[in-house]
Parts: structure tokens; C-alpha cells; sequence
């Protein structure tokens, strides 16, 4: 009778162990469990939250420095320019060398007055714009100073092909008397440093109306000219038809001078364009090679990988066992 009542309590004392190590177990594992789900959740939330924090940092600061700037009101910012389809932009086009000479001529008979080309060597143009005759010659209309002799003077020479085109005012201050307090910028980048770039130049020339707007008030020695931010420019009209005479016989018109010269100036700006788009084209054919043939070999290489077969062969006491 003692014998069955201690059976009886041991089994029971068992069963209370076994219970409570089951119970044990079943809180380890759910809390592993929930331990794992929570470690993604929270992975997740900080992807979402870094992401978002990017992204709102690159929306806020386009905003702030992007490359628009908008004046506070449209008479400071000026009319905006109406896009014109130039060739030169377009991928496979370069530029317009007969457009490029007559835009030089432009330049020569009516901007060199006043503006000045500071970063364009006399070199740069053989080939594109005159030959190398043409630039010699031109070159050579100009002094500049040479070395010093042996007691120290510096004597003025000819000019060469690799001088720069010189300015017309000596420095700014004189550059600023001869322009009522104007100073006309050099032309050298003016393409690249306002905003609309060649269609903002074409429409400034060729935006001048013969009288100004009623309402607008346009200071002593300033003309009215809507696309100038402000709409009071210190430079006048300067283009008229048949200003100057093309020796190709193209008629002269506002607009005619006017597309000349902004392509020429866009050519100053940037005068490795053409020789850019030609590089660009190679680099496009032999990448395209490259990754065709890079496709084929990584196909070569990994087709024995890619197309194996996994089968599981058991050892051979398995087999005999069933």
C-alpha cells in the first residue's frame, strides 16, 4: 500500500516537472519568437524613417539652392525667354561654322566695342571660326608686352596666336566712366553664367521695343527691355537690319545678327562641344560592345552552373534498410 502511494507521488512529482519544463520551454520559444519578429519590424522602421529623412533633405535643399532662383517678383526676375529649337543642342549635331565666322563678325563690328572675350586665345578660333592666316593677321592688329630688354624696358610687341583677345577698357573704373556706371560683362562664359542661356542672350537682343509699355518708368540713361530682371538695362538696342555686311551675302536682320552671335558666344563658352560629342559617341559604341560581349561571356562562364541538377543518393545502408 506504501509502496503504490509512493508510485503514485513520484508520477505526480514527474508530471509537475514535466509540465512546468514544457511551460518553460513554450515561454522561451514564444518569447524568441516574438524577439525575432520584432528585430524586422524594427529594421524596417529605421529603413523607412532613413529613407524618408534622405529624401527630405534632397527635396529641401533643390529648394533652397536649386538651379532655378526666382526673384520676389517677376519685374526683378525678368521675362522669362521663349525656348528656341537651336541646332547645336541637339545630340548628333555640332555647330554651324559658317554661323560661328558671321557671329565673330557680329562680335567684332558691334560687342568688341564694349565687351570683351578676356579667356579666348586667338589659337582657339583657327580651325572653327577664321584660318590660320585669318588669326595671325588678326592677332597681329594688337600690341602687347614682350620681355625686358637688358636695361629692364619692356617693349611692346605684335601679337600671336597664343595671346588672349584684349579688352576694351583698360580696367574696370574706365570701363565704368564710359558707360554711365555700367559695366558691361565680359563674354567669354556669358552662355553658361545667365540663367536660360542661349535663348536668354537671343531674346535680350531682340527684345527691345521701340518705345516702353505704359506704367513703366525707366531710369535717366537706362532702355526698357522686358527679359532683363528689372526691365532697365544700361545697354541699348545695338542691333538694327543691315547693321553689318556679311561677306557670305546673308541678309542682316536683327534677328539673323542676333542668332549669329549667341551661337558664336555659345561657342566661346564652350568651345571642346564638338570634340566632346565625338568622344561621347565612341565611348557609347565601344561600351555597348563591351557589355554585349561582357553578357555572352558571363552566359559562357556560368551556363554549367546555372542549368546542374541537385539530386539527393542516399548511402547505400539506407537503400538497404527500406
Amino acid at each position: 500500500m506504501w509502496a503504490r502511494s509512493s508510485l503514485r507521488s513520484t508520477r505526480a512529482l514527474n508530471g509537475l516537472r514535466n509540465g512546468a519544463s514544457n511551460v518553460t520551454k513554450r515561454t522561451v520559444s514564444s518569447s524568441s519568437n516574438a524577439a525575432n519578429e520584432a528585430v524586422p519590424t524594427r529594421l524596417n522602421i529605421a529603413a523607412v524613417a532613413s529613407t524618408s529623412l534622405a529624401v527630405g533633405s534632397i527635396a529641401w535643399y533643390y529648394h533652397m539652392y536649386g538651379p532655378v532662383a526666382h526673384a520676389s517678383t517677376p519685374a526683378e526676375e525678368g521675362l522669362h525667354p521663349t525656348k528656341y529649337p537651336w541646332v547645336h543642342e541637339q545630340w548628333f549635331k555640332t555647330f554651324d561654322h559658317q554661323a560661328l565666322r558671321r557671329g565673330f563678325q557680329v562680335y567684332q563690328e558691334v560687342c568688341a566695342s564694349c565687351h570683351s572675350l578676356s579667356r579666348i586665345p586667338y589659337r582657339t578660333l583657327v580651325g572653327a571660326v577664321l584660318t590660320v592666316d585669318e588669326a595671325k593677321a588678326l592677332a597681329e592688329e594688337n600690341e602687347y608686352p614682350g620681355e625686358p630688354d637688358e636695361q629692364g624696358e619692356i617693349q611692346m610687341r605684335p601679337g600671336k596666336l597664343a595671346d588672349y583677345m584684349p579688352a576694351p577698357y583698360k580696367n574696370e573704373e574706365a570701363a565704368r566712366f564710359a558707360n554711365n556706371g555700367a559695366l558691361p560683362p565680359d563674354l567669354s562664359l556669358i552662355v553658361k553664367a545667365r540663367h536660360g542661356g542661349c535663348d536668354y542672350i537671343f531674346s535680350l537682343l531682340t527684345g527691345y521695343p521701340e518705345e516702353p509699355p505704359a506704367g513703366a518708368t525707366v531710369a535717366p540713361g537706362m532702355s526698357f527691355n522686358p527679359y532683363f530682371p528689372g526691365t532697365g538695362i544700361g545697354m541699348a538696342r545695338v542691333l538694327y537690319d543691315g547693321l553689318v555686311e556679311y561677306e557670305d551675302g546673308t541678309p542682316a536682320s536683327t534677328s539673323q545678327m542676333a542668332k549669329d552671335v549667341v551661337e558664336f558666344l555659345n561657342w566661346a563658352a564652350e568651345p571642346e562641344m564638338d570634340e566632346r560629342k565625338k568622344m561621347g559617341m565612341k565611348v557609347l559604341v565601344v561600351t555597348s560592345v563591351l557589355w554585349a560581349m561582357s553578357v555572352w561571356v558571363k552566359r559562357y562562364k556560368w551556363a554549367w552552373l546555372k542549368t546542374r541538377k541537385l539530386a539527393y543518393d542516399p548511402p547505400a545502408e539506407t537503400k538497404v534498410r527500406r
